[in-house]
Parts: structure tokens; sequence; C-alpha cells
């Protein structure tokens, strides 16, 4: 039987992603760094990992679960967020959307990564974000570490053409999860404002994960900022990022 590890799945894109594994009969691990993760592997019938991401301890207990084994399908979906302005925010906050969304990847994608190869197949998707493409005022390292992991995935991709192994990089806009709520971002215009069905995003990132596709953004609207995000001129961008992000009472 197949294996799955989908990071980041105690709810959300995270979830719904594990829930597809599991429908396709893969013998899938779910990692979070919350207990809920427990609650949700019942649910979907997979295998628990709690662990946290931001720290090496972390990625080191998810590789400890595997013991040894590689993966066939590889998930990394754990990511968080942080609001508000970046001189107000906390730096240990700040220090934590790096290390979950930036190291919490390259601890996991390069040693199982590695497997893969040597096997000579596998399939990883990494999720990143529209925001990627754009200066995130009130929003700034968290946009930064997704356009890290928008552009790591597409020449990761390159690099292991013709090894068997593919990556894909979904790009979601606002998705209807605990996201905002999190980032402590429900006082901003786009938290409050429509967002995608997580579900709809999931499956849409994974049939691009299983046909090899580099880049997938779910959502014709979210093709379009994207698009504009890279045609104006960034100042322009961040300023419309703002409008988005800025909290209303400021």
């Amino acid at each position: 039987m197949s294996v799955a590890l989908v990071t980041g799945a105690s709810s959300g894109i995270g979830y719904e992603l594990a829930r597809l594994c599991v429908a396709d009969g893969h013998d899938t691990i779910v990692v979070a760094d919350e207990a809920a993760i427990h609650a949700a592997a019942g649910e979907l019938g997979a295998r628990p990992v709690q662990a946290d991401l931001a720290t090496p301890e972390g990625a080191a207990a998810v590789l400890a679960a595997l013991g040894g084994e590689g993966v066939d399908l590889l998930f990394l979906n754990a990511g968080t967020g942080l609001g508000h302005s970046f001189l107000e925010q906390d730096l240990a906050g700040i220090e934590r959307v790096v290390t979950t969304n930036i190291l919490g990847v390259l601890r996991l994608a390069h040693p199982l990564g590695q497997r893969m190869v040597a096997r000579g197949q596998g399939r990883i998707l990494i999720t990143g974000s529209i925001a990627g493409f754009m200066p995130g005022s009130y929003q700034a390292v968290y946009n930064a570490s997704k356009a890290f992991l928008d552009n790591f995935s597409v020449a990761l991709a390159e690099e292991l053409k013709d090894t068997g192994v593919t990556v894909t990089c979904l790009m979601p806009g606002p998705t209807d999860t605990r996201f905002f709520e999190r980032a402590g971002m429900l006082d901003t215009p786009v938290g409050q404002g429509p967002k995608d069905d997580p579900k709809m995003v999931a499956e849409y990132g994974y049939r691009a994960m299983l046909e090899g596709t580099a880049q997938a953004t779910p959502g014709l609207k979210n093709k379009a900022q994207a698009t504009v995000a890279e045609i104006l001129p960034a100042e322009m961008v961040a300023r419309m990022h703002s409008k988005m992000a800025k909290p209303n009472d400021e």
C-alpha cells in the first residue's frame, strides 16, 4: 500500500487533502502541532503524529514515525500567518511564521525527497499562496514566506525533472479555514470577506499533484489576482494589499 503524509492536517486544506488520500486507499499519516490531530485522524482513518514543525524536533518526530520508510505522496501543507504591521508584531510570532512556513517544509522535503529520488518515484505538493506574488503590507512576513515557497517549489520541480519525482505548488487565495482567526486577522477586510471552500482547494491541488502540474491556482479570481500582481508595479500592489489586510480600526 502506498503511503501519504499530510502536514497541517487537523483542519482546513490539510484535512481535506488527507480525506482524499484515505479515499484513494493510501496509508495516510496526518501531522499537526495540536492535539486535535488525534480526533482528525480518527475521523479520517489515518495515523496521527502530533509534532511542531516550527522546530527541528518536530520534523525529527515525523521522520521517526516513518521508521525509515519513504512516502509516495508528500503534502507539505502546514503553515501559519500573522497579521498587523511588522513593527507591531511580536518577534517570537514573526520567527514562528518563518520557521513553520519555510524550515518546516525544507526539513521534510529534503530527506523525504531524497528517498523518493532513490526509489525513482514520488509526488510532492507544497502549499504556497497567491500571496507570494504580492508585497504583503500588514502581512509582510507571511507573504514573504509564501514567496519563498512559490519560488522554491518551481525550482525543485525543475531539478527533479526526469527523476520520476514531481513537485506541485498549490497556490490558493483566501480560503475558509481557521487561518485568519489564528493570524489575528478577523478585523480586516480580507478576514471578513468571501473565501474559497477548502474542499474545493484541496481537490484542485490533489488533481494537479497527480497530473504532475508544477503550479496550481484554483479559481479564476485567484488566477487573475496573481497575474495582476505580477504585472503591476510592486509599490502599487503593496498599497492594494494594505486595503485588504490593514485592520479596520487603523
